[in-house]
């Protein structure tokens, strides 16, 4: 995954799967829960860039989930 995410490509990924699903962050294999997410804002400028901010914790993720995102052995 490269260091730099763009827009365009999480919208490429976001497209692949059912609209009406729930979207949550998984921010730390170390304490592995489920982030809702909040506000998104864009800054503009030369510096410009788009933020998605967290909206607290909605549960511990399942082993499935840790899983997928290679987080079983941490």
């Amino acid at each position: 995954m490269p260091y730099e995410f763009t827009v365009g490509q999480l919208v490429h990924q976001l497209q692949t799967f059912d609209p009406d699903l729930p979207a949550y962050f998984a921010i730390n294999p170390d304490w592995p829960y489920a982030h809702r997410i909040g506000r998104i804002v864009e800054i503009t400028g030369s510096n410009g860039a788009v933020y998605i901010a967290e909206n607290g914790q909605e549960g511990v993720l399942s082993p499935a989930v840790r899983n997928q995102l290679d987080w079983s052995d941490v």
